[in-house]
């Protein structure tokens, strides 16, 4: 037998890479490494502050810098997407292996690499089998709503090291409360190194490019510069340390950090450990996929460029494997790391494996450099950037746009804040699920009229509409499924329990998009208590593939009415003759 042909076509789509080379020339290899020089400065401090938020070595956050990046260029199809440790996911990460109860540090290391290896492959299979539409179950404000809790839970947790005291908890409680209990602890010199790196941190966000460019600096070096302002306060505060011999005034310092290529690792695969990381692994992988692709298409828009949900799958999966093989943790798209990507011109995914480059080049070079650099300027790194993704507006936006989705998001920040990160995305996951199901269990269903002198039909109690006592139009709004069916049948029964001669009803299905057995069989049903009343039901505008579905069962040779092409055609065949419509041909 004859294996099947393989196309390039078919390459392109599952290696990105063979796609976007074909055009690459040096235009675009100088734009992607101008952005990769902005990107690894930003990101060689971002990498060590997050491995620290995960409760990891910070050569980790090196690590998952590299061949992550690497990965994703190659599989990926995002153009400005740039991957490694975010805040959100490292957070998670400590949540999950701080569970384990592990106090050997070769043993949290391999958990957390084991993490990314299980999260790695949920992402690789669910792309494999085009799963990615399974994330749009999730709901945006609820997402947003843990983002947001999260980021008030991720500054909380750093304010120990900004302090120079002691504190644990998972829950916002817990870590104010050991707060509370150790501030007779607080070093002074610590707070001041803290306080200090986070105020200029915060001043170069929106500060410091104007200043260059008043200056006389090009925009390109002044935004290079501002960029680099986490790394000037590195090398600052780390100098401060060395000179002033603060480590032993008691300023907590991240010490050795080996220098070199990152490791080959191998993963757990020890059942028992995969059982207890796998939902957490989950839950990483699917935050992970929505804050990546929301990011990914939002700056892909601007370009009007396209990216494949199911591809990004694939890439990100990728990538998690490639950071559990070479010491790493789990990773995903960052928000602020991408979009300075984008704004400093990256033109494809290779801007990535440059900044891995750039990365893998502190590794090897500059890492015994980071021995004094204090802990309390990674958390001031960390502080400023979580920061940005709080935003508390959205109770207000939901509040007043809708009262139920103000509940989910509201409940989802309580949940995350009161009870921890792994309670609040379970509880996102949850509620988004609920809502989806809850709002399709109660279906918009309208009676509707004929507007005079047209052949449109609209909802009787917005517009002035014809209609006939004996005619009554229901037209549905959702898809009909085992949710929503039991509803229907009640809407229709309360209907036709009254005064009025009716004796027919047509159910307008040209929002209908589905209709599964359990509705199938309330249709049934609908029908049979119809005739029994002497009213006969009809469908109109019913959708091709609906169609299909319906005459592959007996109910519309049981039916006791007809299916109308149109809700006029229906009007017309069914009014008396003295009541036909008028309206226009």
């Amino acid at each position: 037998m004859t294996p099947p042909k393989i196309t390039r076509a078919a390459l392109e789509r599952h290696l990105p890479i063979l796609e976007w080379s074909k055009t690459y020339d040096r235009d675009t290899l100088t734009s992607d490494a101008v952005a990769a020089v902005i990107v690894t400065i930003m990101l060689i401090p971002q990498s060590l502050a997050y491995a620290l938020l995960a409760g990891l070595p910070a050569e980790m956050g090196l690590y998952a810098s590299i061949l992550p990046l690497v990965a994703y260029a190659i599989f990926g199809t995002s153009r400005a997407l740039a991957v490694g440790p975010v805040a959100v996911v490292s957070l998670m990460t400590a949540a999950a292996v701080g569970n384990l109860g592990l106090t050997d540090p070769a043993a949290i290391a391999l958990a957390a690499g084991t993490l990314a290896f299980i999260s790695g492959a949920i992402l690789t299979v669910m792309g494999v089998f085009r799963l990615g539409f399974l994330a749009n179950f999730l709901s945006h404000p609820v997402i947003a709503g843990f983002i947001t809790a999260s980021g008030v839970l991720i500054a909380s947790s750093q304010l120990k090291h900004i302090m120079g005291v002691e504190a644990e908890g998972h829950n916002l409680v817990q870590i104010w409360s050991d707060l509370l209990a150790h501030q007779h602890l607080v070093n002074p010199i610590t707070l001041g190194i803290g306080v200090t790196a986070t105020v200029f941190l915060f001043w170069v966000r929106k500060g410091l490019k104007p200043l260059l460019l008043d200056m006389g600096l090009t925009p390109r070096l002044a935004d290079i510069l501002a960029k680099a302002g986490p790394v000037g306060a590195v090398v600052v505060t780390t100098l401060a340390v060395w000179i002033f011999d603060l480590e032993n005034k008691g300023v907590a310092i991240v010490g050795q950090v080996p220098m070199g290529l990152p490791p080959l690792t191998a993963p757990s695969f020890d059942p028992a450990l995969w059982s207890q990381l796998f939902i957490s692994a989950l839950l990483i992988s699917i935050i992970g996929f929505v804050e990546s692709v929301s990011v990914a298409q939002t700056l892909a828009a601007k370009k009007r460029q396209r990216i494949v949900p199911d591809q990004e799958l694939v890439g990100l999966g990728t990538s998690n494997i490639a950071a559990a093989v070479t010491g790493g943790y789990p990773v995903t798209g960052g928000f602020a790391r991408s979009v300075v990507n984008f704004d400093a011109g990256a033109e494809t995914p290779a801007a990535g494996a440059f900044t891995a480059i750039g990365i893998l080049f502190a590794a090897l070079l500059l890492t015994p450099l980071l021995f004094f650099l204090p802990k309390a300027t990674l958390a001031a790194t960390i502080i400023v950037a979580v920061l940005s993704l709080v935003d508390f507006s959205i109770l207000t936006k939901s509040w007043g746009y809708s009262k139920v989705d103000f509940a989910a998001v509201a409940a989802t920040i309580f949940l995350t804040l009161g009870f921890g990160v792994e309670v609040g995305v379970s509880a996102g996951v949850i509620l988004s699920i609920g809502l989806f199901l809850y709002k399709t269990s109660r279906p918009h269903v309208a009676e509707v009229g004929l507007v005079p002198g047209t052949q449109h039909f609209r909802n009787i109690h917005r517009h002035s509409v014809e209609t006939h006592p004996s005619v009554v139009t229901l037209r549905i709004d959702e898809s009909l499924y085992f949710a929503n069916a039991a509803f229907l049948q009640d809407y229709v029964y309360d209907r036709v329990v009254c005064d009025q001669p009716i004796k027919h009803v047509v159910l307008m299905c040209s929002a209908v998009n589905e209709i599964d057995m359990s509705a199938l069989e309330s249709l049934e049903a609908i029908n049979h208590r119809l005739d029994s009343m002497g009213i006969k039901l009809h469908l109109s505008e019913v959708k091709g593939p609906v169609m299909d579905r319906l005459e592959r069962s007996h109910f519309l040779q049981e039916m006791t009415g007809e299916v109308f092409l149109s809700q006029y055609d229906a009007m017309k065949a069914l009014t008396p003759p003295e009541d036909q419509p008028k309206a226009a041909e």
